[in-house]
């Protein structure tokens, strides 16, 4: 099952989970901050202001991401999830999420934090960039009024997430930043019950609100889609140092990091920028970071290009060790040994996996086994 495959059955097809989701739905009529339709006002029921944003004499401008759409009234922003409604920035990506599952934490992919657990999954419509290559289109290019969405409002993830015998909330499938208030708000209180925090992430950010949302964030794992600035704006309609500024601000500010590189032939997998990229991350103080290698698979507006060469994945590994990353991971190639993480010193496997399940660990609390050497994460 592919991806996109994978959330279709989460989004139509909860299985045993829709029921503990069905019996929070009371709870939205008794929020304060829940607005209700009326005449005249542009306002639904999933509205709620916006937290990043400042007013110009062209209209209100949003200080979420790169972006800084400038919405006169009535206009909403790229993302699809901001409107301008009577001069002040509101969301509409808020306790509607279109997705709603539980995965291993694996699938994040995190395989340094807290492996073999399990997470709540939650995701609205709609992205701030437009990847041509894009796995969830469906959702992430569409807006929330497109989407068939859960009533779900962030007392009720928190509680959905404590019955499931979850131990964390991941935010994710789209762009969480594009549904930032809803992601702070459930973030928040979260946090309150001890529950950890995930942000899955194109790192698309600004450097306030994601210092705001570190203070709940446990983990995330950012896709570092490319090295290159031209590449970044043909491929992804985005830019690149962005993304840069938020793995290093991440890092600062305590968060557990891991990225993920697609290697897209003819666009990423140029082995030249792949050794800048990982240089660059060594420099920076990144190098205990996971880095996971991702296999291409033609879909979206890039149909026509073949699936990655396992030799190509292969060769940015050998790259990504030799340049000084401690943890190199390969995903999306079954039944391989690419997804085992290695002592960085004595070389031996301290966790096995298969799949997305953790087969055997190795460690003593955050040290090989073998020989003591400390390994990376939050285990």
């Amino acid at each position: 099952m592919n991806k996109r495959e994978f959330l279709k059955t989460g989004v139509l097809g909860l299985g045993g989970l829709a029921c503990s989701v069905c019996q929070y739905q009371s709870f939205a009529a008794s929020t304060e901050w829940l607005f209700k339709p009326s005449a005249g006002n542009g306002l639904w029921k999933w509205s709620r202001e916006a937290i990043h944003y400042t007013t110009t004499p062209r209209g209100v401008k949003c200080l979420n991401c790169p972006n800084e759409c400038t919405l006169k009234r009535g206009e909403t922003s790229k993302c699809r999830n901001r409107i301008n409604i009577g001069d002040k920035l509101y969301t509409i990506a808020y306790g509607n999420p279109c997705a709603v599952h539980i995965d291993p934490i694996e699938k994040k992919p995190l395989f340094h934090f807290r492996p073999g657990s399990q997470v709540f999954s939650i995701a609205t419509a709609g992205c701030n960039l437009a990847c041509l290559n894009c796995q969830n289109w469906d959702i992430s290019q569409s807006g929330p009024k497109e989407t068939k969405n859960f009533d779900l409002m962030p007392a009720q993830v928190v509680n959905a997430c404590l019955e499931n015998h979850c131990t964390a909330i991941a935010y994710t499938y789209s762009e969480p930043t594009t549904f930032y208030e809803y992601v702070y708000d459930t973030a928040a209180l979260s946090h309150e019950k001890r529950l950890a925090n995930v942000y899955k992430s194109n790192g698309y950010i600004q450097d306030k609100p994601l210092r705001q949302l570190c203070r709940y964030l446990d983990a995330a794992n950012i896709d570092l889609k490319s090295f290159s600035e031209n590449i970044y704006l043909k491929l992804n309609s985005g830019k690149l140092q962005p993304v840069l500024d938020s793995l290093l601000l991440l890092k600062s500010e305590g968060v557990w990091l891991e990225i993920t590189n697609l290697l897209i032939p003819g666009y990423t997998d140029d082995m030249g920028l792949i050794q800048k990229m990982c240089t660059w991350l060594v420099r920076n103080g990144l190098s205990d970071c996971p880095l996971h290698f991702s296999r291409f698979s033609p879909m979206y507006k890039l149909t026509q290009l073949p699936s990655t060469p396992v030799s190509s994945l292969i060769m940015a590994r050998k790259i990504a060790f030799e340049t000084g990353m401690n943890y190199v991971y390969i995903g999306n190639i079954p039944g391989t040994d690419f997804e085992n993480t290695l002592c960085p010193s004595c070389k031996k496997i301290v966790v096995e996996r298969k799949g997305f399940r953790v087969l055997e660990q190795h460690l003593k609390g955050n040290t090989c086994a073998f020989c003591g050497t400390i390994v990376a994460g939050k285990w």
